[in-house]
């Protein structure tokens, strides 16, 4: 059973990392057409945060499959499932339709699915709580983008 969450958690990293992959496009003439809120970050950090965050993701997964309870275990991955949904949305609707107001509503959904989350990672081992942190900060961070780009444009 541990090992079934484990490689699920790992697979919906994976679903997460690919899926934002077929959609992100930071270069496209829509994305640079947009006026951007004053409090984004410079796009090194983009390339700098999402290694980690993906790494970090699946270290969480891993161990919190093998040491939580099962309680916890289910919660942590019925919660990053839904939230890698969510992301995804957020993604395809930014990106692909344009669609702005759904794209900050996901990305504020995704922001607060990762709340239990993190609380399960301290419950379970508080280094990896810590480590998730960043991760949690950055949606939070990338929500107030997603609705500062609506309010722009």
């Amino acid at each position: 059973m541990k090992a079934t969450f484990a490689v699920i958690n790992i697979s919906l990293v994976a679903i997460y990392a690919i899926g934002s992959g077929l959609w992100v496009n930071s270069g496209d003439g829509f994305y640079r057409s947009l006026k951007r809120p004053f409090w984004q970050p410079p796009d090194f950090l983009f390339g700098i945060a999402w290694p980690y965050n993906f790494l970090v993701l699946i270290i969480a997964g891993v161990i919190i499959a093998n040491n939580a309870s099962n309680l916890f275990r289910l919660s942590y991955t019925i919660a990053f499932a839904f939230s890698v949904i969510t992301a995804l949305v957020w993604a395809h609707s930014f990106y692909i339709q344009h669609n702005l107001i759904l794209a900050a509503v996901s990305l504020a959904v995704t922001a607060l699915l990762t709340v239990p989350m993190v609380a399960i990672a301290f419950q379970t081992d508080w280094k990896i709580g810590l480590a998730l942190i960043p991760y949690q900060l950055w949606l939070i961070t990338a929500t107030s983008l997603s609705i500062g780009y609506k309010v722009l444009n």
